[in-house]
This record gives structure tokens, C-alpha cells and sequence, in this order.
């Protein structure tokens, strides 16, 4: 018997277990696969992007609906916290000149075998291997490659991640056991993820090259970035902080010289004959790059010479919807605010709750990701860790 039983473990599950050994509580974590957190080092292998070094109130901006909800609970552990908490993982760290911080290193490897390292050392137990398959009475069950497993625990904290990249461990399979146990579950989207266009062959040159300093706007979103033309269509950084946006039904227009106004562009393109050719054109008034010009002729044949000034400076970019959600960094949707105390724990199952992907919120890149899923993993362990209290 434990006092706390983890499955999941990723960022949100190990913080969980930390804060709950922390407080003197005995933890086992128990993930899926035969290491721990497999999307955490995925992550890593663009930098590991940690947190943002910027003010509070437009750090929790990028929430969306879920902003007055997650409030206290990433207040309670904020990026500060974040950048202190891999410090103290022997992580020196460093902020780029956008506010992102990452560990020196540029890995997650150092920083997660630091933290098993650690937990191990406060008496945390690890299970690998196990996959969670619901519960059997009110005990945690678990196959295994012995056959079915239980875990008894006077809590349960859920931490298994979204619908992203399943082969890493987060396949959404969860959901249903939930619902199953009367647990309103948000349906999935995609979220942080490309956008399918079927490109000309013109474009095939041009496949994996960035397309870089444009203003990419969609709804409410408007901001200077760059995205990648890929294979299948565009994504990147760029995009990704649209896609919420995009998926939602808005148009994508992008703006390819940002920097140059409007009226620039029409005086250059006064002293050009009417019957000027496309590639003159780009030439002398555009002045776009290789890339560029490659990606305006691709959304620009249909329009005149007259507006194609315009174009440049709000180009449509029509597409054929967002990739799959297996091919998404994160995922909307998830265990429902409604569904939770104000702990993290299920009203329909009190003593288990509920921490980071699990939960329906979403963000963009960035650093976001990872410092909701430790404020949340932190919040549920406080939250299992009162619970316990509450018995005695």
C-alpha cells in the first residue's frame, strides 16, 4: 500500500511525485513504457525550451480560455520556479534574446536523470512497463508482461499526457476508461501542428527550407515569426502559434516584408512599364529572397499586376486543414475543468486527480507547455497530499 500512486511519467507525474515525497508521503510512479519521460526528451532535442522569462500576466496570456483557471496554479509554481527548479538540478541556464529559456546543455537528458536520480534518492518507487487499464474496485490495474497488476494507494494521481505522439506513451486511451467512469472528457484537436498544402512541383526545391521574418496573422493572432515549407505543407514555430486559430476556422495571411510599408512598394512599382514581367516585378519592387519569391508564385498566379503589391503585404494561404493529431506537439481537449475541484481532483472519483496534458487546456510553444505540466503536477501533489492529511 502507498500513499500515492503516479501514472504517467512525464513531467507533470515526476513533479507529482516530488512534491508528495517531498512531504513525507511514500510514491510509486508507474509509466507505460520501459523509461520515463520519453516526449520530455523528444522535446529536448530542439533545445528543451523550458519556460519564458517575461511578466506574469503576459506569460498566463498565452492559456486562452483556460488563463483564469490555470492562474493560481501556475502562479504557484511559475516560471521562475521553473528556471530555480533546473538550477537545482545541477542545470545551468541561459535566456535567448525572445525571453526562451533553456539549459545550457541545450538537452534533456542531463536535467532528467538528474531528477530520477533524485526522486529515487527520496524514496520514490519506480514501476516501467505497466500499462494503466482502469481500476478494479477502487484499486489501480495495471497490465504487465507478468500479467495484470494492482496497486493500492489512498490516492491516485493521473498524469498521462494527450493524444500527441502516441509511440512515446501520450495515446489518449485513458479517456475512455474515464468516461466510462462518469469523468467529462473534453474531445481531442490537434494543437501546435502543421498545415497540409499540396504544393506544385515548383515547391520541391524548396522542402525543409525556412521561410523566415514575415508576419503571420490568423484571427486574433497576429505576430513576426517564420515557419518551415515541408513536404506535406508548413509548420514551425510560426505556425504553431497560429494553429489554435487556424484549426478554429480563420484564415492564415501572411505578410512576407514586414518591415517594408506599403507606400515603399508602390513607388517602386511607379516607375515600372504596365506590361512589366512577373519575375521583373519581384525583382525591382518585391525584393523578396528565393524562398519567398518561390512561396508568393505559388499563392499569387491568379492575381493581377495591379493588386499583387497588396499580396505581398497580405498574401491568403489556402490549405487543406491541420496534419493529424499523432503528428501534433500537444493536443486541446482533455479531462474538463467541470469534471475537477479546485485541487485537480475528479468530483466522480475523489482521491485521484488529474495533472498536466490530461487536463483541457492548451498552449503555444514556447515554454508553455512544460511550465503548466510542472505547475499542475506540483498543484495535484499538494492536492493528494492534503487529501491524506484529511483522512488522519
Amino acid at each position: 500500500m502507498f500513499d500515492v500512486c503516479i501514472i504517467g511519467g512525464g513531467p507533470a507525474g515526476l513533479m507529482a511525485a516530488e512534491t508528495a515525497a517531498d512531504n513525507g508521503l511514500s510514491v510509486v510512479i508507474i509509466d507505460a513504457k520501459p523509461t520515463y519521460g520519453r516526449k520530455f526528451l523528444m522535446a529536448g532535442k530542439s533545445g528543451l525550451n523550458i519556460t519564458k522569462d517575461e511578466a506574469k500576466s503576459e506569460f498566463l496570456n498565452h492559456y486562452f480560455n483556460a488563463k483564469k483557471w490555470l492562474a493560481p496554479i501556475i502562479n504557484n509554481f511559475d516560471n521562475e520556479a521553473v528556471m530555480k527548479w533546473a538550477q537545482d538540478l545541477d542545470q545551468e541556464i541561459f535566456t535567448g534574446s525572445s525571453g526562451r529559456v533553456f539549459p545550457k546543455s541545450m538537452k534533456a537528458s542531463p536535467l532528467l536523470r538528474s531528477w530520477l536520480i533524485r526522486l529515487s534518492n527520496k524514496g520514490v518507487t519506480f514501476y516501467q512497463n505497466w500499462k494503466w487499464v482502469g481500476w478494479q474496485g477502487d484499486v489501480a490495474a495495471f497490465e504487465t508482461i507478468l500479467g495484470k497488476k494492482l496497486v493500492k494507494s489512498h490516492t491516485t494521481i493521473l498524469a498521462m499526457g494527450g493524444a500527441s505522439w502516441p509511440h512515446l506513451g501520450s495515446d489518449g486511451l485513458w479517456a475512455d476508461i474515464l468516461k466510462k467512469n462518469n469523468v467529462t472528457v473534453t474531445n481531442f484537436q490537434p494543437s501546435n501542428m502543421g498545415f497540409k498544402i499540396q504544393w506544385s512541383k515548383y515547391m520541391k526545391p524548396f522542402f525543409g527550407t525556412p521561410i523566415k521574418s514575415v508576419r503571420i496573422t490568423s484571427g486574433e493572432f497576429s505576430a513576426i515569426g517564420e515557419f518551415v515549407i515541408s513536404k506535406k505543407g508548413i509548420e514551425g514555430s510560426g505556425i504553431y502559434a497560429a494553429s489554435k486559430f487556424m484549426r478554429d476556422g480563420n484564415n492564415l495571411i501572411i505578410d512576407l516584408l514586414p518591415d517594408t510599408e506599403i507606400e515603399t512598394l508602390n513607388k517602386r512599382h511607379k516607375h515600372l512599364s504596365p506590361k512589366v514581367s512577373r519575375s521583373t516585378f519581384n525583382r525591382k519592387v518585391l525584393r523578396l529572397n528565393n524562398e519567398k519569391t518561390a512561396f508568393f508564385n505559388e499563392f499569387s498566379q491568379h492575381i493581377s499586376t495591379q493588386d499583387i503589391t497588396h499580396s505581398a503585404k497580405s498574401l491568403l494561404i489556402p490549405h487543406e486543414g491541420p496534419h493529424p493529431i499523432n503528428e501534433a506537439i500537444s493536443t486541446a481537449g482533455g479531462v474538463s475543468k467541470s469534471a475537477l475541484n479546485d485541487n485537480l481532483m475528479l468530483k466522480a472519483k475523489p482521491s485521484v486527480f488529474c495533472a498536466g496534458e490530461m487536463l483541457d487546456w492548451e498552449a503555444p510553444t514556447g515554454g508553455y507547455l512544460i511550465t503548466a505540466c510542472l505547475a499542475t503536477g506540483k498543484w495535484a501533489g499538494l492536492g493528494a497530499v492534503n487529501y491524506i492529511k484529511s483522512l488522519k
